[in-house]
């Protein structure tokens, strides 16, 4: 049942699931067109060619419906030069230095270290529900890219409040 939602869902964001991809994670991040704000993030941070072109890596992608959540005004600011820094410990912090599929993952929570060398590990739970990262809600696991895995979440992580 959960794998017909994740691919419904995977569907619905013109993502595919299974197979190699000829693109790589930005390149599928932006045939998608739900990720604008983590591209320009993504850009803004100096990220973005990392990003497509590091090899092996898992993006928990928070979608532009995510990013929305956040308090009036957080985007702008984070975006503004003089915060390069803080946007950068962010988008870190979503991104794992391996690859790492649903597949992978044991029935309880597991401690995984991200980028963010700064930060404590993300805290990925999998039960029958689903798969949440450190609260955030996987809604589309498992997107292949030429280098990595692309986990589509719901909430942006912030390091500073997810701290263990």
């Amino acid at each position: 049942m959960i794998q017909k939602i994740l691919l419904a869902a995977c569907l619905a964001l013109g993502l595919t699931v299974s197979g190699a991809s000829a693109k790589n994670i930005v390149e599928t991040a932006q045939s998608a067109g739900t990720f604008n704000t983590l591209l320009a993030a993504a850009q803004a941070a100096g990220l973005a060619e990392a990003l497509a072109t590091t090899d092996n890596i898992t993006v928990f992608a928070p979608s532009d419906d995510a990013f929305a959540k956040l308090p009036a005004g957080t985007v702008e600011d984070l975006l503004k030069p003089e915060n390069k820094d803080q946007l950068v410990a962010i988008l870190t912090y979503h991104v794992l230095p391996r690859t790492l599929t649903s597949t992978m993952l044991p029935g309880r929570t597991i401690p995984v270290k991200t980028l963010n060398t700064a930060s404590t590990s993300l805290r990925v739970s999998k039960s029958s529900s689903g798969v949440t990262v450190d609260g955030a809600n996987v809604v589309a696991a498992d997107i292949s890219a030429q280098n990595g895995t692309i986990h589509v979440i719901d909430s942006v992580l912030l390091p500073d409040t997810n701290r263990h």
